[in-house]
């Protein structure tokens, strides 16, 4: 191992980002992964499981009092809600200091910890080892408002349809493609942890209504935007193209973009910017893939900046998925 990688472990690492996070990690030049922890596969070779991954790593199950033990440099906790406190209590009561990332929303509210949206927030960074990162529909409503939220008239309010893998790996109706087929799912229309993070964090209340449909991965937001005065289509368009343009991972198109065509890409897509006739409302729509923009790749934008490496380290930068043209 060269003097300069970093050993990094992951908590929780049985679902579908800690999947997408091991074949980045297996990808980067100043990372080695040091444990991956899932007690359902516990013993597991992780090559059995990720083929991008070449080594003799097995999945363990150690418990939070453990990890401190471990010698990570880096700690991902990928856990459900509630659950990443035990493990960074377990650090701070052994007095060990690793950068630690958390998945979860556990932290997203706690000012103490950087929230860690780096097309929004980068500028907002001071080298803290705590870094919370966004949650994938809230990254998605982020991106679509802020250009924009100096000039609302109301509450944004946004309906998001995502792939099922949104769902997680524990069974339910949401994640269940019989139950989906030719199916889609309202749920938590109220109150939705998203819902809470946007607003907390674009400091305005957001309205969102969430729905899972067949597709695997790969989630849509379209935002209704009302304005506090008219503007042009290409006075928004100009907005937006200023508030992202050297952005690797934020992409602005003249159309709607498609949410198969996000699927596996780490990229946002923003566009549509349908004007009402009266140009006091519009419509704006963002894709992005929930496993990788939503979680993986804007994880690794975090870690690759708090270790001193490039932002896109490790990260697979491709030209956009709609290039302002129509759909075909």
């Amino acid at each position: 191992m060269d003097s300069s990688t970093k050993r990094i472990g992951i908590v929780g690492a049985r679902g579908h980002t800690g999947t997408e996070l091991i074949r980045m990690i297996a990808a980067h030049p100043a990372l080695e992964l040091a444990f991956v922890s899932s007690r359902e596969l516990d013993g597991q070779r992780v090559d059995a499981h990720v083929a991008e991954y070449h080594g003799d790593l097995c999945y363990s199950a150690p418990a939070p009092e453990d990890l401190p033990k471990l010698g990570a440099d880096v700690v991902i906790l990928a856990l459900p809600n509630g659950k990443a406190g035990a493990c960074v209590d377990a650090f701070d009561a052994a007095g060990v200091d690793p950068l630690i990332l958390d998945l979860s929303a556990d932290f997203r509210f706690d000012e103490r910890w950087y929230y860690g949206l780096p097309e929004l927030t980068r500028e907002l960074w001071r080298g803290e080892r705590r870094i919370s990162n966004p949650g994938c529909y809230a990254t998605a409503m982020q991106l679509a408002i802020a250009p924009l939220k100096d000039l609302l008239a109301a509450p944004p309010v946004c309906f998001g349809v995502s792939g099922y893998s949104g769902a997680g790996t524990t069974p339910s109706d949401k994640n269940d493609p019989d139950k989906l087929r030719d199916n889609l799912i309202p749920y938590a229309l109220t109150g939705h942890t998203h819902e809470k993070e946007a607003s907390f964090r674009l400091g305005i209340p957001v309205e969102f209504m969430p729905h899972v449909a067949p597709h695997f991965r790969g989630l849509t937001v379209t935002s209704n935007l009302y304005l506090a005065r008219p503007l042009q289509r290409e006075e928004v368009l100009q907005r937006f193209r200023a508030a992202y343009d050297g952005e690797k991972l934020v992409h602005v198109s003249d159309e709607a973009p498609w949410v198969s065509r996000i699927a596996h890409r780490h990229q946002a897509e923003i566009g549509g910017f349908a004007m009402a006739a009266d140009g006091r409302r519009v419509v704006i729509v963002a894709t992005l893939d929930n496993l990788l923009k939503g979680a993986a790749t804007q994880a690794m934008q975090n870690i690759n900046r708090a270790i001193g490496v490039d932002e896109y380290t490790a990260i697979p930068i491709e030209s956009p998925a709609v290039n302002d043209q129509q759909p075909t």
